[in-house]
């Protein structure tokens, strides 16, 4: 249980101002349906987070509990750091042509594979036995910012003050890093 709250938690947080959000909100307003590109996001975010945690399998017999503490302090201090920098706007994925339901799949499936969540979610389900529980949080917790942005569309979405959370966002993954950190090479 500790592994779905702790990826609830950092997943809201990491995806906030973050580009799934945005090109949930992109695509919801091309095809005018939150609904669908809001269950194709949880799909696909599932599908992205069950294949780190399943990679967790891999790793988390190879490594002491220390090392998975400083694992899990790496991962939040990258989230922390890519939090500094500004977002680029995501492909609006224009030339697909693949229909509502392939394109929000597959767009928010790619996005997600390659965002900072599912370093979390590997480092979260490498430190326990039901390692899916992982993936469940960070969907759950990417769908508390993915809805939001599907609903208010690009614009509104866009107009929120997204960079300004970003950063103090930012300042508490560095600041959980340096503490997990600490803890594992018992500092403190």
């Amino acid at each position: 249980m500790d592994a779905l709250m702790a990826a609830l938690v950092a997943a809201a947080l990491a995806q906030v101002g973050d580009r799934p959000a945005w090109l949930a909100a992109i695509l919801a307003d091309r095809y005018r349906a939150p609904g669908l590109v809001i269950a194709m996001a949880a799909l696909a975010l599932l599908a992205a987070g069950l294949l780190a945690a399943a990679a967790s399998l891999l790793i988390a017999p190879r490594l002491t509990p220390e090392a998975k503490q400083l694992f899990l302090a790496l991962a939040l201090l990258f989230q922390g750091v890519g939090a500094a920098f500004p977002v680029k706007v995501p492909d609006r994925l224009d030339g697909w042509r693949l229909g509502a339901i392939v394109t929000s799949f597959a767009g928010l499936f790619i996005l997600a594979f390659g965002d900072g969540v599912q370093f979390i979610v590997l480092a979260l389900a490498a430190r326990v036995e039901l390692f899916w529980l992982a993936a469940v949080g960070a969907t759950l917790g990417s769908l508390v910012v993915i809805v939001p942005a599907a609903v208010l569309g690009e614009a509104g979405w866009t107009a929120l003050p997204l960079k300004s959370l970003r950063r103090i966002i930012g300042a508490l993954f560095v600041g959980a890093a340096f503490w997990l950190g600490l803890g594992a090479l018992r500092l403190i």
